[in-house]
């Protein structure tokens, strides 16, 4: 039963996704789904694959290491997106494994990950990460912070930074802090936007996401 429910959750978000594109008069093709798998097995992920996702996303770079080597070796054009809190001395596990990181935040992190790219020679792209909460307990930048923060990662760290991802707090409406989140990468010439999940995906379609991080709307409860 839990195999048949991922099966048609995948097909329902992407019927969704569509539907909110063409509200939003935007193409689908603009839209990345990033299907978050953090703490399923590759048991659970297996089906969802085979049903033609090949963008996902974990929270945890020690969990993605132990489950998805595996995983991509056996399915060819997996793409793996980091969209958790990014430790400085797990840069390394973390440019070898994915292909984006959604939370650089800070220039410690910069510093591990510029030393990374040129010692591995890969270059996974890169998202900031903003707080437009400003909630104390969560990690990103604060709006006010965020264009010389974007400066930084360019000029002094030689980071190609490639958009810009939020979590608005939890018990606010979404839409103001997508359209903050929409503002701040207009005016730093960031064409990504990473926003918006299984709750408000189709809001951030909307304001502007590029990318939306969509876990248990087809994996089921964690």
């Amino acid at each position: 039963m839990e195999t048949i429910s991922r099966l048609s959750g995948l097909p329902a978000v992407r019927d969704q996704i569509a539907a909110a594109c063409r509200d939003a008069g935007r193409d689908p093709a603009t839209v990345t789904l990033v299907a978050i798998s953090k703490t399923f097995g590759a048991e659970a992920i297996a089906p969802v694959i085979a049903a033609g996702q090949r963008v996902f996303g974990e929270n945890r770079v020690q969990e993605a290491k132990a489950k998805w080597p595996g995983l991509v070796s056996a399915h060819p054009g997996i793409e793996l997106h980091l969209v958790g809190p990014l430790q400085s001395n797990k840069a390394k596990d973390a440019v070898s494994l994915f292909d984006a990181i959604h939370s650089v935040d800070r220039a410690s992190l910069c510093e591990a990950l510029a030393r990374e790219f040129k010692l591995q020679e890969r270059r996974p792209q890169l998202f900031v990460q903003l707080n437009t909460g400003e909630e104390p307990q969560k990690a990103g930048v604060s709006p006010a912070e965020a264009d010389d923060f974007i400066a930084s990662c360019r000029e002094k760290y030689r980071l190609a930074i490639s958009g810009l991802m939020c979590i608005p707090p939890v018990n606010d409406p979404p839409a103001p802090h997508f359209a903050l989140t929409a503002k701040i990468a207009a005016r730093n010439g960031l064409t990504n936007l990473s926003m918006g999940m299984s709750a408000d995906f189709a809001i951030a379609i909307t304001l502007g996401a590029t990318h939306v991080r969509i876990g248990s709307a087809i994996f089921g409860k964690r």
